[in-house]
């Protein structure tokens, strides 16, 4: 087998990490693309029964976007499996609770319920910030690329920036604006 052989063969079986910026995505827009890297979908040697996955480190969890009014209306059930232990709770409840519990669980959703889901949700590591512990950080060797670009906010911006920023409309002197 030729080098260049082992190292495609290599790189098909090992499991990589994979890095993923939550900051103002859809929490279910995102557990689609986390979810083809934690089962393995993107590989070319995938089978269902097969566990070919990586492992992906989710940061920026509590700055997840749900549209519209989700955060009241969606609605996360609980069972103790006892008599009367049902619960429902608000994802924003929820959310306050647990930073990470939205995306973990829009991720365990949007995966089919076969027996190895469980052990693939092991592959996935949340974090509520950006503070990943460094053993971590040093086995990530690819970023997904997020659907939704970041707008960057008008108090992060340096004033020089914003002083030289072309103006659209000169307003007349005496003008006053409401």
């Amino acid at each position: 087998m030729s080098i260049a052989k082992r190292v495609q063969q290599w790189a098909t079986f090992a499991r990589q990490w994979h890095i993923y910026d939550c900051t103002w995505q859809n929490p279910f827009e995102s557990a689609r693309l986390v979810k083809t890297h934690l089962m393995g979908l993107h590989k070319p040697i995938y089978h269902p029964m097969n566990d070919c996955g990586d492992h992906v480190v989710l940061i920026n969890t509590k700055e997840i976007a749900l549209p519209g009014d989700e955060w009241v209306k969606r609605v996360y059930f609980h069972h103790t499996g006892y008599p009367g232990g049902a619960s429902w709770t608000l994802a924003w409840q929820l959310h306050e609770k647990d930073p990470t519990m939205v995306m973990k669980k829009a991720v365990y959703n949007s995966m089919t319920g076969n027996l190895q889901r469980r052990h693939t949700m092991q592959r996935l590591h949340l974090f509520a910030d950006d503070q990943v512990p460094e053993e971590i950080l040093a086995n990530v060797t690819n970023q997904i690329r997020t659907p939704r670009t970041v707008p960057q906010r008008l108090d992060h911006i340096d004033k020089e920036t914003l002083e030289n920023f072309p103006a659209i409309m000169d307003y007349p002197k005496d003008y006053v604006l409401r």
